[in-house]
């Protein structure tokens, strides 16, 4: 597979936006199965950007909104960013399962990935993702989007992406395929043939908080009880904010952390996300799933961890690239909004991980999203797990 990451800071003349994408493709050329992924302001008009490029591109142009993206040169709050992904040995397909809701959303998620699955020549090597958060009241997590992607593909096929992001506004975010526009809904992008990526995970939790309590009643991602109370009583037993339903923007900074056991004796680490309080019932509900049983903990975010997570990312997966020998050429990263926060919007201290270190001829792209999904090794078998993250730096090389 070549790609090459194409950039414009124009959105408001969707025309000539296409046009400065276009002169940058001049001495790229196309093969025989390609496919084009966007990441942009929420401010881009999507619909028509896609219906210009569609007079030149036939195949495949999908993405979605991000809070920034992250280049070759730096961050960049404004403008269009595509990555073009072409090969005669790999295979795309594309599309979305939309209007999503608690009742039908694995039904759909199924139905989606089956008739994409269906027009490839071989199984999906990877699948990566794309979606937009549901409403509080629905408890659909990030997680069970994932299990169900993960589900319907019916084998252990890596998922790779995240949700999609706008400027903390929570109503700009959206995602899109060849024109079409959607908010609860799910991108789902297989690609198959002649690709076999790799993964870096990691997130930027060291410092914890004294708080620790057993979720002792959950479902999905609303924990009802935290060891002998609710959920809110151990909030308040600790002096955390719990005066308001909607806390998303409150706890960005302080993650919860907790370790999912897994069937076969393994284990995960994840962050999560608080989003809201029911004063009512006393329940919380997180962006993740968060089992019974887990141990939930705080973390605190700060700078220096911010900074050393990303180079460790980069040092390990810059070390699989150059141990490959020219086999890979692209890099996909996605990175936690609440991590440029804790970096007080410093837009160097991310990119100053990778910047000057990356291979000649290697396209790289990466943004902010709500949440990302990306597979994580296991801490005992090594094993990989499809997971829904907050609070993360993930890394892909293809």
């Amino acid at each position: 597979m070549d790609s090459i990451v194409l950039y414009t800071e124009e959105i408001d003349d969707t025309r000539e936006a296409v046009a400065e994408l276009l002169v940058q493709t001049w001495e790229f050329p196309l093969k025989k199965h390609s496919l084009a992924l966007i990441f942009a302001e929420e401010e881009t008009d999507f619909p028509k950007l896609c219906s210009i490029l569609a007079e030149h591109w036939d195949f495949p142009v999908v993405g979605c909104t991000a809070m920034g993206m992250l280049g070759q040169k730096g961050y960049y709050g404004i403008g269009i960013f595509i990555l073009l992904m072409t090969a005669d040995d790999c295979f795309f397909a594309a599309d979305m399962a939309k209007e999503l809701d608690q009742s039908n959303y694995k039904a759909k998620i199924a139905q989606t990935y089956n008739a994409l699955a269906a027009t490839l020549p071989s199984p999906p090597k990877l699948i990566l993702s794309y979606g937009g958060m549901f409403p509080a009241e629905q408890r659909v997590s990030g997680d069970d989007v994932v299990d169900a992607i993960s589900e319907a593909s019916g084998k252990n096929i890596p998922i790779f992406g995240g949700l999609a992001a706008d400027g903390f506004n929570f109503n700009g975010y959206r995602i899109f395929c060849n024109g079409e526009t959607v908010q609860t809904g799910q991108l789902m992008i297989l690609i198959a043939g002649a690709i076999e990526p790799k993964f870096v995970t990691i997130n930027s939790v060291e410092n914890r908080a004294d708080f620790s309590y057993e979720v002792t009643k959950s479902s999905h991602n609303q924990v009802a009880r935290l060891g002998n109370g609710t959920f809110l009583d151990a909030l308040k037993h600790e002096d955390m904010a719990v005066d308001k339903t909607d806390v998303l923007g409150d706890y960005l900074l302080s993650p919860f952390v907790l370790t999912i056991n897994r069937e076969n004796g393994d284990s995960v680490e994840v962050a999560r996300n608080l989003s809201v309080l029911n004063q009512e019932t006393g329940a919380g509900t997180f962006l993740g799933a968060v089992p019974e049983g887990s141990i939930l903990g705080v973390g605190i975010i700060s700078r220096t961890d911010v900074q050393k997570s990303v180079r460790q990312a980069f040092d390990i997966i810059l070390d699989e690239i150059a141990a490959s020998k020219g086999k890979f050429n692209t890099l996909l990263c996605h990175s936690c909004c609440a991590r440029f926060l804790a970096l007080a919007s410093d837009t160097r201290e991310e990119t100053d991980a990778y910047s000057g270190r990356l291979p000649d001829g290697m396209a790289f792209l990466g943004m902010y999203a709500y949440g990302e999904y990306c597979p994580v090794k296991g801490n005992k078998t090594g094993e990989y797990y499809n997971l829904f993250h907050n609070f993360t730096f993930t890394i892909m090389a293809m």
